[in-house]
């Protein structure tokens, strides 16, 4: 069997293992020998499957400790998200526009669940960070990472860690390629008003109204990146006055 091969089977029996015995992030694996016995494999074979599992968080190897399963981040699926964001759109594709559009899907579409019981200590949490960018609007740009918490804060008490870290995935992919996306273009002011509405629907416990506040939201950053022939077909569709701007 060829080594890429076999080193691809070590790893997939490695997930097993972990699965098998219910292990978690930071619980000790078997050491190459056991595995090696356990799999009847060579040492470099398990020695590469250790590491390309490493590469992607599932394992964590310490010098002189062992081996442990890893943190599980998706720490590699944002760098593979961002870097091919990035390629594409110096190919002159439209993936940032299409990366932006998967998460506003994902934010406005659950954001309804949100303002279905929305915790008051998390309201106050979101009027303090919209409180926070309005300071900041009034020095001229609301900061990246006030926006950032903002969005990570809104979603908290869905206690879903999964989406969370999805959400929050795209996010930081966005905000690697976040020169290609000309921040001087940024409106301070307009960016405080679509927060505060979005604040302001979720605590009136309006689902609809905090999904159509969360749609505005993107719009600017929607003109910057949609493609021209998306964005003419777009504006046909909306009242003459809207399609003006």
């Amino acid at each position: 069997m060829p080594r890429n091969t076999m080193s691809e089977d070590v790893q997939g029996q490695i997930k097993q293992l972990i699965l098998n015995r219910r292990l978690g992030p930071g619980d000790p694996l078997p050491t190459e020998s056991e595995l090696m016995d356990l799999f009847d494999v060579g040492r470099v074979s398990v020695r590469e499957g250790l590491k390309a599992l490493q590469a992607v968080r599932i394992v964590e190897t310490r010098r002189g400790h062992g081996t442990f399963v890893g943190s599980l981040s998706l720490t590699p699926f944002v760098d593979g998200l961002a870097f091919r964001a990035a390629v594409r759109h110096q190919q002159g594709e439209p993936s940032l526009y299409e990366l932006m559009k998967v998460r506003e899907a994902l934010e406005a579409g659950v954001i309804e669940s949100v303002a279905a019981d929305l915790p008051d200590e998390d309201l106050e949490i979101l009027r303090g960070l919209v409180g926070t960018m309005e300071q900041e609007a009034a020095k001229g740009k609301v900061t990246r990472a006030t926006d950032r918490a903002f969005h990570l804060a809104l979603y908290r008490s869905l206690d879903n860690h999964l989406l969370s870290e999805v959400l929050d995935a795209f996010w930081a992919a966005m905000d690697r390629v976040r020169d290609e996306l000309d921040d001087r273009h940024q409106e301070p002011v307009r960016t405080c008003a679509d927060h505060r509405e979005i604040v302001e629907a979720v605590a009136a416990g309006d689902g609809a109204r905090a999904a159509r506040a969360m749609h505005r939201h993107f719009d600017g950053i929607r003109r910057r990146l949609e493609p021209t022939a998306a964005r003419s077909n777009h504006e046909k569709l909306l009242p003459p006055a809207e399609a003006k701007g």
